[in-house]
């Protein structure tokens, strides 16, 4: 089984290609997506990586607070979405 991994704190020169390699190092990595703005398609600054399981755990242990480009990256395993997408609103706060 393979998990996903959330990436944060990236610097925004980071491409997936350098991404896959530093994790590839605790084993075989499935998928990179580093993720964009998408209005202007700038770098955001966060990703995924999905790894085999174990080869995951490790590298979790491994990378979290890792120094890359000057950053320290914020490693841990991904959560699901939560349905319904961002947004929200609703009740209390101001009234006009």
């Amino acid at each position: 089984m393979s998990k996903k991994i959330y990436v944060g704190n990236l610097p925004f020169s980071a491409t997936e290609d350098e991404v896959r390699q530093l994790f590839s190092e605790f084993g075989g990595v499935e998928s990179v997506k580093l993720i964009t703005d998408r209005d202007t398609g700038q770098p955001r600054g966060f990703g995924f990586v999905e790894m085999e399981d174990a080869a995951a755990d490790a590298a979790i242990q491994g990378l979290d607070q890792h120094s890359m480009g000057g950053r320290n990256l914020k490693v841990n395993e991904a959560r699901p979405r939560r349905e319904g997408g961002g947004g929200g609103g609703g009740g209390g706060g101001r009234r006009w």
